[in-house]
């Protein structure tokens, strides 16, 4: 009868060999397994050339002829995976000079993104460092026919023509550029200094300008009322002279209607001429204590007039009859 236990006590070495070889077998199938995690991709080689790309997923590798393709980043580092995400390319600033021969330093910033893993394994060798050197001499090209002012002022301009022209470069790669972003612009030292000299003096210019606008406006706003106040004075004065007249003609219509209803009482009273005449004797005297310096008398008291008149010269020249 076969016993293990003795065939171990016999020949130990074999046996932990076989363990040995068997577990040194499962740990080499064990990481011919790849799981793929969701946005990355592996490209795979059978025989030293393209086989298959793994993406997101449980794979496994054929032992022995199979291996993973390993490639650099788009930031330079060497990955046995490929990234799919969107990522982003900080590059140094660039020393550029523009069409009217002034010297600055730009930095970009490259947003890019895988799209064929097959084309960027297999396209270029470093693309990251492709793309750097190809965005400076593209950024020079640029700059390069502007000016110091258009440089300034054009940063959408210089984005898309660096983008355009990137993502055509880029294309046989499997990358697409998705954006360029000029992030700074670094002027000269005596560019700079002559720039904010011109900015301190527009604003002092434009203090200035809104100073005398506002005194222009204070000097209108104060004529406008002046204006105002003496349109209406007269205004005032006006009405007042208006309502004067308006109380002094009611005033004499008040008097003459009075006057024609005492006429009319008198008529209804039926008063004789003597009673008229008394009443004219009292209104001459009231004009004769008057300013006037002729007195109108009329007809129908002239004979009685010249009759006093008479009656006083003869006791003037009769002192014993005035006596």
């Amino acid at each position: 009868m076969f016993n293990p236990m003795y065939f171990l006590e016999v020949n130990p070495v074999p046996i932990i060999i076989v363990v040995i070889l068997l577990l040194i077998i499962l740990v080499y199938i064990g990481s011919r397994i790849k799981i793929v995690p969701q946005a990355t991709e592996y490209v795979v080689e059978r025989m030293g050339r393209y086989h298959t790309t793994f993406t997101a997923g449980l794979h496994f590798l054929v032992p022995f002829i199979d291996r993973i393709k390993r490639t650099y980043d788009a930031r330079g580092v060497v990955k046995d995976y490929i990234i799919l995400k969107e990522q982003v390319l900080d590059f140094q600033p660039q020393a550029v000079i523009t069409k009217d021969n002034v010297t600055m330093q730009i930095d970009t910033v490259v947003f890019l993104q895988i799209t064929d893993s097959h084309a960027y394994t297999y396209g270029a060798e470093n693309p990251g460092m492709l793309i750097e050197s190809l965005t400076a001499t593209t950024l020079r090209n640029i700059i390069g026919e502007l000016e110091l002012d258009q440089t300034l002022t054009s940063r959408d301009l210089i984005n898309e023509r660096m983008r355009i022209i990137l993502d055509e470069a880029t294309d046989p790669w499997g990358i697409k550029i998705n954006r360029v972003e000029v992030k700074n612009i670094i002027p000269p030292k005596e560019i700079r200094e002559a720039m904010e000299k011109q900015m301190r003096a527009e604003r002092e210019r434009r203090e200035s300008i809104l100073i005398a606008e506002g005194k222009k406006q204070a000097a209108i706003l104060t004529a406008q009322g002046e204006k105002e106040a003496a349109i209406l004075e007269a205004e005032g004065k006006k009405e007042a002279a208006i309502r004067e007249a308006e109380g002094k003609a009611e005033a004499i219509l008040k008097v003459q209607e009075a006057t024609a209803r005492g006429i009319e009482v008198v008529k209804m009273a039926g008063a004789d001429k003597a009673v008229l005449t008394l009443e004219a004797y009292k209104a001459m005297e009231k004009v004769s204590q008057g300013q006037a310096t002729k007195i109108i008398i009329p007809s129908e008291m002239q004979g009685i007039v010249g009759l006093a008149s008479g009656l006083v010269e003869s006791l003037k020249d009769d002192p014993k009859k005035t006596k």
